[in-house]
C-alpha cells in the first residue's frame, strides 16, 4: 500500500509472513547460502520435519511469449495480469547450464514411489523436466513413476493450465495430460468426472485409475494419497 502512496510498482502483493520469507531467502543467497541449504534451513525455522529439495541450486526463469503484452516473466504473467493473456510460447531460461541440486537424482534412483502433482504441467512440472538429467532419471523409474492429472471435466480447478494447453496446441484432456507424460510415467490417475476417458489414456500407453482428485477435505487427500502409493 504504501510502494502505491508513493507512486511504486505496487501490482506484486505479498503478505507480510511471504514476504518476509523472500526477503530472509535473498539474504542467505546473498551471502554465499546454495539454494538448497535456504530451503533446509527454512523447514528447521518452521518446524517441517521432511526433506524438501528443490530441483536445481542454479537460477532457472520461466518467461512467456504473449500477443498483448509481448515477453513476460513469470510474475509478471502470473500476477500482474493475472494469466488473463494469450500465451504464445513459453521459455525456460538458464537450463542448459543448470545442474540438479545434491540429493535430487538419488532421491529419484532410490524412491519406492515417484508421484507428480497435479501442478500445472507447462509452467510448474516443465521446468523441473528441463533441468538435464532430470527427464532421464524419470524414464529410467517410469513403471514406478504415477502422475496426477490437473485436469477435471476439460478446466484446471485453479490456475491457467487448461488456458495454457489449448492455447499451445495440446489436447486438453486426460489424454492430453497421459501424452505430455507419456516418456516419464507409467500410470495417470484422472478423476471420477472423466472415467469414460481411461481408455483414451491407455492408447498413449499409460496404465489409468480413476478415482476422486479434488482435495478438499482430509479425508478425500487421504484416499487419492492411498491410490497412488497403491498404483
Amino acid at each position: 500500500d504504501e510502494l502505491e502512496v508513493l507512486g511504486g510498482a505496487s501490482w506484486f502483493r505479498l503478505g507480510d509472513r511471504d514476504l518476509a520469507t523472500h526477503l530472509y531467502r535473498t539474504e542467505l543467497l546473498a551471502q554465499g547460502m546454495a539454494l538448497d541449504a535456504v530451503t533446509s534451513t527454512l523447514l528447521k525455522r518452521h518446524g517441517v520435519d521432511i526433506t524438501l529439495l528443490p530441483v536445481t541450486n542454479d537460477e532457472i526463469a520461466t518467461t512467456f511469449t504473449t500477443s498483448e503484452h509481448g515477453t513476460l516473466s513469470f510474475q509478471e504473467y502470473f500476477v500482474r495480469h493475472h494469466h488473463q493473456v494469450v500465451v504464445k510460447s513459453i521459455e525456460i531460461l538458464g537450463t542448459e547450464r543448470a545442474t540438479p541440486a545434491p540429493g535430487v537424482l538419488e532421491s529419484i534412483e532410490s524412491a519406492e514411489k515417484i508421484v507428480i502433482s497435479p501442478s500445472n504441467p507447462l509452467i510448474s512440472i516443465a521446468p523441473i523436466l528441463a533441468v538435464p538429467g532430470i527427464r532421464d532419471a524419470l524414464r529410467a523409474r517410469r513403471s514406478d513413476v504415477v502422475a496426477v492429472s490437473p485436469l477435471i471435466g476439460g478446466k484446471a480447478l485453479k490456475g491457467p493450465a487448461d488456458r495454457l494447453m489449448a492455447e499451445l496446441g495440446m489436447e486438453v484432456s486426460p489424454r492430453g495430460i497421459a501424452t505430455f507424460y507419456q516418456d516419464v510415467a507409467a500410470t495417470l490417475v484422472i478423476d471420477v468426472i472423466d472415467g469414460s476417458l481411461a481408455e483414451t489414456v491407455r492408447d498413449a500407453d499409460l496404465e489409468c485409475l480413476v478415482t476422486e482428485t479434488i482435495m478438499d477435505s482430509p479425508q478425500r487427500s487421504a484416499n487419492l494419497a492411498r491410490v497412488v502409493l497403491g498404483a
